[in-house]
């Protein structure tokens, strides 16, 4: 019998704080589920897209990148949440791209039109630092079908590949950046509106609070220092007790 080398070997710390994809709500997640939904919220017809759509954008960002094993760049939820199997994590840091807490939430995920939500994207800035999920080379093609439902549901991100570095080794990993076409993407959004977004969207993926709570107690667990985010996190709790 072959011994599948531990996934958190670099970061034991983690085994606790990442969930079993198994048992990820995005593990089976097929976004035509949410259509009746949206809707009844008022969402034009295709406030989605389409089947056909996404996978057309996962053909071509996977374009030469799909030989061999895969690595994947998280930054947000994907970081306590990846949803797709993995055989490695790691540390990683990524130039020329920072998290900004940019994508308003209105379609239910973490937030709604009542009462927006709010969490991150990567935008262009100074850098960032996250994880690094590696998909072995058997498992590209179902595991990013489900990474691709996931994150490509309604177009606000845009797959690209970007230079990673961490203690073990330089690479290329996809990951999503902040589609500044979007409408639900606001690069400029002012730090009342984050801390209010933050403090009260809710929707079935959970609360924004709890969102950024997660983010922090995975970066502190890291032992990555980012001031901007705690700071977010430290006012909009404040501002959640004020309600």
């Amino acid at each position: 019998m072959t011994i599948q080398p531990d996934p958190f070997i670099h970061h034991p710390q983690l085994r606790d704080k990442i969930r079993d994809p198994h048992k990820s709500f995005f593990r089976t997640f097929d976004p035509s589920g949410l259509d009746r939904r949206m809707q009844a919220l008022g969402a034009p017809a295709h406030w989605r897209l389409s089947d056909e759509e996404r996978e057309a954008t996962r053909r071509t960002a996977l374009n030469g990148h799909a030989d061999g094993d895969l690595w994947v760049f998280a930054y947000g939820s994907l970081m306590w949440d990846p949803g797709f199997l993995f055989e490695e994590i790691r540390q990683a840091d990524v130039t020329g791209y920072a998290r900004h807490f940019c994508l308003k939430d209105v379609i239910g995920g973490r937030g709604t039109r009542e009462a927006p939500g709010l969490v991150a994207a990567l935008d262009e800035g100074s850098g960032c630092t996250g994880l690094a999920f590696r998909i072995a080379r058997d498992r590209v093609e179902a595991e990013t079908e489900i990474l691709w439902r996931r994150e490509m549901l309604s177009g606000a991100y845009v797959p690209a590949f970007v230079e990673a570095d961490t203690a073990h080794g330089h690479f290329k990993a996809v990951t999503f950046l902040a589609n500044r076409r979007a409408k639900r993407i606001h690069p400029d959004i002012s730090r009342s509106d984050q801390i209010r977004y933050l403090a009260t969207g809710t929707g079935i993926l959970g609360s924004s609070l709890e969102y950024i709570e997660n983010l922090v107690d995975h970066l502190t667990t890291l032992g990555i220092e980012d001031a901007h985010v705690s700071s977010l996190l430290s006012d909009a709790k404040a501002y959640a007790k004020t309600l």
